[in-house]
């Protein structure tokens, strides 16, 4: 039987209370859904983009319910437009807002980018320039968002593709200063740190040594495809419709080594193989998170 058929969810629900804390994840794809309902052996979580779950019915949210009743739940925004000079949305952060209450999730995040110019909609995550103006409104438009959800949001760094020539912070200390002035947590996206730095020519390593990583309270990890500039340099997308390369998986360890095993979550969102190839990459992270929390309790049970 089609397992959709088992689902009979009330618009809202009381849900578990599910731990994320050291879990390893996936995003939650509905083509997935029969195969993960059939798997009893994932121990991790899921991660949605709300803006799939904005209506007020149907399939969508009957398998997501279904999904929350077994497993924590990451919700992530892609369409807030935060870093925009322009007025958030209010009736968007109304459904964004809804959408949370609705499915209590274990982590709310959104990006630390802009995607809306007047009345047109862009379909990219596009970067901002890093300054005290920026710094401002994009400080107000968090402050905005965690008082409509009630709650702290995790803010993610972007992957870019061009600099601008008037910022006068660098990345870090605009993520920084945004996260103390809002009390936000962040998101760590290290594919993004590797194909900004790769496409920058900066090392990804120096960027994470000044990376506030006590504030990460989730972490991504991504495929992404390598391409060529005009001038034949290296030019990394962040595609998501592939396998996490061997060095993001590099960075990904250096990272936990430090944090500890924060909650981390494989994305993957076009060119999607089935359920096992997803729970594979998920699995790894969970091995990498696994070893440091258990070198972390070795050391933290040694007598000096």
């Amino acid at each position: 039987m089609n397992a959709h058929a088992q689902i009979r969810a009330p618009h809202r629900l009381r849900f578990p209370d599910h731990p994320v804390a050291g879990k390893a994840g996936a995003s939650f794809k509905p083509e997935h859904f029969d195969a993960i309902a059939e798997d009893s052996g994932f121990g991790g979580f899921f991660e949605v983009h709300a803006e799939n779950y904005m209506g007020a019915g149907g399939p969508p949210h009957l398998a997501l319910a279904a999904i929350r009743q077994r497993f924590p739940v990451s919700m992530h925004g892609v369409c807030m437009s935060i870093g925009g000079p322009q007025p958030l949305d209010e009736a968007h952060l109304a459904r964004f807002a809804g959408v949370v209450e609705r499915y209590e999730p274990a982590l709310v995040s959104e990006h630390l980018a802009w995607s809306t110019h007047d009345d047109v909609f862009f379909s990219d995550l596009l970067p901002l320039p890093y300054t005290s103006a920026t710094l401002d409104h994009v400080c107000a438009h968090v402050d905005q968002v965690q008082e409509a959800i009630g709650r702290r949001i995790l803010m993610e760094n972007p992957a870019t593709y061009v600099l601008f020539a008037e910022s006068t912070w660098s990345e870090t200390d605009f993520i920084r200063e945004m996260a103390r002035r809002t009390g936000c947590g962040l998101l760590l996206d290290v594919n993004n740190v590797f194909v900004s730095a790769t496409n920058h020519g900066f090392s990804a390593t120096d960027y994470l040594d000044d990376f506030p990583l006590d504030l990460v309270g989730e972490i991504h990890l991504a495929g992404h495809d390598e391409q060529a500039d005009d001038d034949g340099r290296p030019l990394l997308i962040d595609t998501h419709d592939r396998p996490v390369p061997d060095p993001v998986w590099s960075l990904y360890e250096t990272v936990i080594a430090h944090t500890g095993p924060v909650p981390t979550l494989v994305e993957w969102d076009s060119d999607i193989p089935d359920w096992h190839v997803l729970r594979a990459e998920a699995e790894a992270a969970g091995r990498i998170l696994d070893r440091n929390a258990s070198l972390a309790e070795a050391r933290h049970g040694t007598v000096v």
